[in-house]
């Protein structure tokens, strides 16, 4: 058996951080995933062991990573993880070096083979309307819905308006994706399906001019590669309150298995669950 857990969504909370640590180091599962948003917001400093943390994946990601390593030796858990729309990209070499470093797998756009399964890692979401735009991508056209900023405008902490301005999420699962094997593949993402109990955002009854908002916010995209390719398992976060407003965490597509880790609670969620049998996945609130 491959007992692994999904965690998303942690933005820089350290209390979040060091329960994971702690459960990790208690429960021994043989592969972490993070779905992005790992950082904490740049004018929110954390602070660890009553010091402050300054650059948080260098002062803080790294060594207690390095730490949980030394600690647990050859079990030491695989780690795959993505950024989300809430982390600068301007931060990404430093994840790419603590791939360098041997302490994760970064898997955004890329793909590892792990245990007989191919593991995947995708981290834009569809237009929001959120200003900071180095993680969107338009997602099956050009359209974006009311209240929300097209991924062309905005601003940016890496590359320019340019990257944005003809890629869909569509184009890019059919990209990546190509002749694999779905029944083997495992796919890490930031945002949700769109219309699933994993994308349902608290908009009930807003307006932006005169059009009320669409509750759901997740990728067309997304759900229909999910629908069309059936994945064993796919993992998303970024909407916190889903899970809390439609009382589910996950939800079947077809074959696939599809989970949820955001939480809009205090607590830290995290998905416990086996790459041989996913639908006996569960969920814990720490």
């Amino acid at each position: 058996m491959t007992p692994c857990f999904f965690v998303s969504d942690l933005h820089g909370h350290v209390e979040r951080y060091e329960k994971m640590f702690g459960l990790i180091r208690d429960e021994l599962p043989v592969a972490v995933f993070m779905g992005g948003d790992l950082l904490p917001h740049r004018l929110r400093p954390q602070r660890f062991r009553g010091e402050e943390i300054g650059h948080f994946i260098t002062g803080y990601l790294f060594p207690r990573f390095r730490q949980l390593r030394s600690e647990l030796g050859q079990d030491y858990p695989a780690v795959f993880l993505i950024m989300g729309n809430d982390d600068p990209r301007s931060e990404e070499e430093h994840f790419f070096r603590g791939e360098e470093l041997m302490l994760w797998h970064y898997i955004h756009m890329r793909s590892v083979s792990f245990r007989g399964y191919t593991v995947m890692g995708y981290g834009y979401i569809p237009p929001s309307p959120f200003q900071l735009k180095d993680w969107e991508r338009y997602d099956v056209s050009k359209y974006v819905d009311p209240g929300n900023i097209p991924p062309t405008e905005g601003f940016r902490t890496w590359g320019d308006a340019r990257d944005a301005e003809h890629a869909t999420i569509r184009k890019h699962l059919g990209e990546m994706t190509g002749e694999t094997d779905p029944a083997r593949l495992v796919f890490l993402f930031h945002s949700p399906p769109y219309d699933t109990y994993l994308d349902r955002a608290a908009l009930d009854g807003m307006v932006v001019e005169h059009v009320p908002l669409d509750v759901h916010v997740g990728s067309i995209a997304i759900k229909e590669f999910i629908e069309e390719k059936q994945p064993v398992i796919t993992m998303h976060g970024h909407i916190h309150e889903s899970s809390r407003l439609t009382g589910h965490w996950c939800q079947t597509i077809g074959c696939t298995m599809t989970f949820n880790a955001a939480w809009d609670g205090p607590e830290l969620a995290v998905v416990k669950f086996e790459l041989e049998r996913p639908a006996d996945a569960v969920r814990v609130l720490l």
